[in-house]
């Protein structure tokens, strides 16, 4: 079924059956109250109501990022999992902003399964956006409307970002929300969503390549000043302590390699990741002038060396 295409009554059963085990797991994941959801029988025009009307009110109490966290742990998350949820929001009458979200990380997150790993930015066009996204939006040949040209000038703003501070900084991920809600009435139409998954999918390379270059710098910096017998620094910034041990911060920069590893956002996390590095370039800089006992550390080889040769 396309995103234009009425489902029939067996289509919509079809869907619902295929997603009662994941949504199952949502309402113990996230302990939602709801009634058991009735029972799966032969579908019926009062079977199939049901089934919709138990399906809304999970949805009502589940947000993206709920769904998200959840799509990012689950063994559920396979590629015919990911087609269901979409036929589920795309098949909808009437359709939320949270249905809006949920179908716009849906589509980004089909795309990024199916799509082939090595591919390069270049290749990532309307065209081939839209090839990927066929099982779930039908063909088409995408016409972008003019409202939505700006999202490549967005892009290309991210794209000159050369620090992960620089592209939270800059308020590229609020212009394509804010566009994306400036719009919605017409979010659903299959160009505007190929438009946006295209967005999605590009900024998420951009968050990512950004993201994993701070926690590099992170990571280089901090065996720098442990070379340098610096063993803590201030990282107040970061909501961590005045005399952070850098072994601990290095294990934090660890895990944050896995919990980052799957999405973007603008939460609290990446706020200390992006304060974290200020920190660590800051105890480069002046490391040596806050922390003179490591200064002496530091100098003291120099020193026995210059005292040797004479």
């Amino acid at each position: 079924m396309t995103a234009s295409a009425q489902p029939s009554l067996e289509e919509k059963e079809t869907t619902l059956s295929a997603l009662r085990p994941v949504y199952a797991a949502l309402v113990r994941e996230f302990v939602i109250e709801v009634p058991a959801c009735p029972a799966d029988e032969a579908p019926s025009p009062e079977s199939v109501q049901q089934a919709e009307d138990w399906f809304q009110q999970v949805d009502a109490q589940i947000q993206v990022h709920q769904l998200r966290q959840f799509l990012q742990t689950t063994p559920l998350a396979s590629e015919a999992v990911l087609r269901q949820l979409l036929a589920h929001h795309l098949q909808k009458a009437s359709k939320s902003g949270s249905d809006r979200d949920k179908t716009d990380y849906l589509l980004v997150q089909y795309f990024s399964l199916c799509a082939p790993s090595g591919m390069e930015d270049a290749d990532v066009d309307l065209d081939y956006v839209a090839q990927v996204l066929e099982p779930v939006l039908g063909p088409l040949q995408p016409k972008v409307p003019a409202w939505l040209g700006s999202l490549e000038t967005i892009l290309q703003s991210a794209t000159r970002s050369r620090r992960l501070s620089e592209l939270l900084h800059s308020g590229v991920l609020e212009q394509g929300r804010k566009l994306k809600t400036q719009n919605a009435a017409d979010y659903f139409e299959p160009s505007v969503m190929v438009g946006f998954a295209r967005f999605s999918f590009m900024l998420r390379r951009i968050f990512f390549r950004l993201m994993h270059d701070d926690l590099n710098a992170i990571q280089d910096g901090l065996r720098e000043l442990e070379r340098r017998g610096v063993a803590t620094i201030d990282c107040r910034r970061a909501q961590f302590s005045a005399e952070e041990p850098i072994g601990r911060l290095r294990m934090i920069c660890q895990s944050w390699k896995v919990m980052f590893h799957a999405e973007y956002s603008t939460g609290q996390p990446l706020r200390m990741l992006v304060d974290l590095r200020a920190a660590v370039d800051d105890a480069l800089q002046n490391g040596a002038r806050k922390n003179p006992l490591a200064a002496r550390a530091a100098a003291a080889p120099a020193k026995s060396g210059a005292e040797t040769e004479n």
